[in-house]
């Protein structure tokens, strides 16, 4: 009945975590194929009016040579020009100087990041958009058949890579994370002293997920139901803490004591890997400034 009731509650949100060169975990949410897809739809619009402005300036330019000169330029020239500046200059630059954010992602919160966690290079951004050119986005090498293998790849990937991102060792992460609306209640009154030398190793996230939600939730709960789960997760939870609580503790504010002591050693843990994480990979999770 437990196992059924806390099925119910618990929700389970996969995670991916990379670690970086110097051993620090990052948890990271890969970018599939629907934020990506429109992720590309705001650089496309970008690349055209790009594209459009560098068109109207070699017009204008033509315009202001003489004839001799103008000759001299020939169309499908300054047309692979063009291409080259806005399908592979614009990816590169945008996501070298900006660790890894074309305005496409900054406004979907996506990020280009390598496989161990750190921030992408020129060459990273390069590769991603010299594959893009050739056999992706539009694919100039058989564009029928690479464009059509380049979208099964990334359906096909446990991280949603494409084939730029096998080839130059990168992936695309969301920098947004998902914050739960239900409140849980904080430490309760005299129970700081103990929580704060109980030994909580050998409660798991998943564990500790389930007294979470019924703590936030324990107020939809039906009677039976309630008292039951409560009572079945204050088992579980008293096998796995030593020492034991003070004695008469209710099994709700055990629950909730534990649930807040091990908020708290996480927050620290959390600050210290942050400040680490801003090292190696600077900027990683900040919202840009254009979508505040």
């Amino acid at each position: 009945m437990l196992g059924h009731v806390r099925i119910q509650i618990h929700a389970w949100h996969p995670r991916r975590v990379l670690t970086t060169a110097e051993a620090v975990e990052i948890d990271v949410r890969p970018a599939r194929l629907g934020s990506r897809a429109l992720a590309l739809m705001v650089d496309i619009a970008i690349q055209v009016m790009v594209g459009g402005f560098l068109y109207l300036l070699y017009f204008v330019i033509l315009q202001l040579l003489p004839f001799e000169y103008s000759t001299l330029i020939l169309p499908e020239t300054v047309r692979l020009i063009v291409i080259a500046i806005v399908v592979v200059g614009y990816p590169t630059v945008m996501e070298t100087l900006t660790n890894g954010r074309s305005l496409g992602k900054a406004v979907m919160g996506l990020r280009v990041i390598r496989e161990d966690g750190g921030p992408i290079r020129a060459r990273h951004a390069f590769t991603r958009a010299l594959i893009g050119l050739a056999v992706e986005w539009p694919g100039l090498l058989m564009p029928l058949l690479t464009w059509a293998g380049s979208l099964t790849t990334m359906l096909a990937s446990r991280r949603g890579r494409r084939l730029g991102d096998l080839a130059a060792g990168t992936l695309v992460v969301h920098e947004r994370r998902p914050v739960p609306w239900n409140l849980v209640p904080g430490m309760p009154v005299g129970l700081a002293d103990w929580a704060s030398t109980a030994d909580l190793s050998a409660i798991d996230d998943e564990l500790a997920e389930a007294v979470r939600q019924f703590a936030a939730r324990s107020h939809q709960l039906v009677e039976p139901y309630r008292t039951m789960l409560g009572q079945g997760l204050f088992s579980e939870v008293a096998a796995k803490v030593s020492p034991e609580p003070p004695p008469g503790t209710p099994p709700w504010l055990f629950l909730v004591a534990v649930l807040a002591e091990r908020r708290r050693r996480s927050a620290a843990q959390l600050a210290a890997t942050r400040t680490v994480t801003q090292r190696v990979l600077p900027g990683f999770g900040e919202i840009p400034a254009t979508s505040r």
